[in-house]
């Protein structure tokens, strides 16, 4: 019971050694926002992730509560303090693991709807429609996955009659780089006026088109690099686990001897990961308008 007590606060610790060096700016505050940068970028990946009604502090809630039980359960089964603490620090990081897979296959999925978007609103526009209705209707014309985020912004626009309000909770339910520059270029266009605004958009959805058909082929070709990377790095922990269910190498892996291999081997994997999806991966485009 002690030894298992031990671990969990063993995992707690690790996990959170490796929540402050993965998230260094955490404590810094947003003046617009008054969020930690850490909250904000969770709040859009949860959005994005289609986790909306999810607050912060309850995420990681839950994610503490799994860093601790897979870390107990290890405790339990294999009885190594280091496998303990590496356990319970995956159990802690899976959910903003899972959330930011989510959030990238979404992310990909509507790079290729933003195009069609574009070009309804300036169907609308050069039919006379005004902007805030262009937008509300694709609550109904737009594309499916994405009819519930402008069908708020419809709802907020006529309980608020606040143009520019409704625009910000719509680019913040977005969660999307590609929808902040949309949001952006109908408010510039509709504090300052003009009769440049279908032709700005026309421009913009070729940009949009081209850049998604680029990286769409790229990241098709590079897939194999991830699958690659996701097997060299599972292999050899499903062998260790293995091996760790024999009594006398669990009593190896408690020697200090054991500690420094396993914990060097969880560096290296890591070490090696990363650089084979940076490799394998193009940059994701930065939110620049929040």
């Amino acid at each position: 019971m002690i030894a298992l007590g031990l671990g969990l606060i063993l995992g707690m610790g690790g996990a959170l050694i490796v929540i402050a060096a993965a998230f260094p700016d955490t404590v810094l505050v947003r003046p617009s926002t008054g969020e930690h940068a850490l909250g904000h970028e969770l709040r859009s990946r949860l959005s994005l992730a289609g986790l909306n009604s999810v607050p912060v502090p309850v995420f990681f809630v839950v994610s503490i509560l799994l860093g601790a039980l897979a870390g107990g359960a290890v405790q339990a089964w294999f009885g190594i303090i280091i496998l303990t603490v590496l356990a319970g620090t995956v159990g802690l990081l899976a959910p903003v693991t899972i959330v930011t897979w989510r959030a990238r296959a979404t992310r990909r999925a509507h790079r290729m709807l933003w195009p069609d978007v574009v070009d309804h609103l300036v169907s609308s526009i050069r039919a006379g429609t005004a902007l805030p209705d262009a937008l509300a209707q694709l609550a109904e014309a737009g594309p499916e996955s994405l009819r519930g985020s402008f069908r708020s912004f419809a709802h907020d626009y006529r309980t608020s009659a606040s143009f520019t309000g409704a625009l910000d909770r719509l680019k913040q339910d977005l969660g999307d780089p590609v929808a902040d520059r949309i949001i952006e270029t109908l408010k510039m266009a509709r504090e300052v006026g003009g009769t440049e605004l279908p032709g700005v958009l026309r421009s913009l959805s070729a940009a949009i088109r081209e850049d998604s058909g680029i990286r769409s082929e790229v990241d098709a070709r590079q897939s194999w690099v991830r699958n690659a990377a996701k097997l060299g790095v599972a292999a050899p922990w499903l062998i260790l686990f293995l091996l760790a269910s024999r009594p006398e190498a669990a009593a190896a892996y408690n020697s200090p001897i054991g500690v420094t291999v396993i914990v060097a081997g969880a560096v290296v994997s890591v070490v090696a990961y990363r650089f084979m999806l940076a490799l394998g991966r193009l940059p994701e485009e930065r939110r620049w308008f929040r």
